[in-house]
């Protein structure tokens, strides 16, 4: 399921995101790519273990946490501290499927990786190129977002980062190993839950609605790892 999340971060946020992160020294994103992206992987990211990096990330996680619909699709039961990266002069990154496990240097342990997260940092209209392309069984997929709203989408998909001719593309990227390991049980647990919200509106607590929320709760029980 891919996702478009609005407004993870205000307009006021993102400028706040920027300030802290644009004038940090910046290295080279080969320094994180595996073996294989290496060998197409031209951008440049804050070094993960900086303090500027950690404080934005810190940030722009709890930003995420708070925002329900992001919650709701990705059911996160553990996320990755936010890196950030940058696109600018012919920077791009090729055709990747990202690692399924991940080193979480804080907690000491490795993390499955369900869910990928882009949150965008500049508007459109700050540069040419530099469009998510991203693939699934259902076709192709151009993705360049708003600054503050974010893409989330299987971690299974294979994706890349178009280059970019002008301007700079400033974005956040993260993954999520979610309590729903299966994609296709994450997407119908979210759509019910959009429905159950929708007739809520509509209804209040009535019966139907009250029942559609416990076949929901009885799923994700069934469904989640904990």
């Amino acid at each position: 399921m891919m996702l478009h999340v609005p407004e993870v971060l205000s307009k006021a946020q993102v400028a706040q995101v920027r300030a802290w992160i644009d004038p940090a020294p910046w290295q080279e994103g080969a320094a994180t790519a595996g073996p294989q992206a290496i060998l197409d992987k031209q951008n440049r990211q804050l070094p993960p273990d900086s303090e500027v990096a950690q404080q934005a990330g810190k940030f722009l996680a709890d930003a995420l946490a708070k925002h329900p619909l992001f919650v709701s699709a990705a059911l996160p039961r553990h996320m990755l501290a936010p890196m950030f990266n940058r696109y600018e002069g012919g920077g791009h990154y090729g055709n990747h499927v990202d690692n399924a496990i991940q080193l979480d240097g804080r907690i000491g342990s490795r993390v499955r990786t369900d869910v990928s997260t882009t949150v965008f940092l500049c508007e459109p209209d700050e540069y040419e190129g530099g469009e998510l392309i991203v693939e699934d069984t259902y076709g192709t997929h151009e993705v360049k977002l708003g600054a503050g709203d974010a893409i989330v989408y299987p971690a299974t998909s294979l994706h890349r980062v178009m280059p970019v001719t002008r301007g700079a593309r400033v974005a956040s990227f993260l993954w999520t190993q979610s309590m729903v390991r299966d994609d296709w049980q994450r997407h119908m647990l979210f759509d019910l839950d959009m429905t159950i919200l929708r007739l809520r509106r509509q209804l209040g607590e009535s019966a139907d609605v009250v029942s559609l929320t416990s076949h929901y709760h009885n799923l994700l029980r069934q469904w989640a790892e904990l």
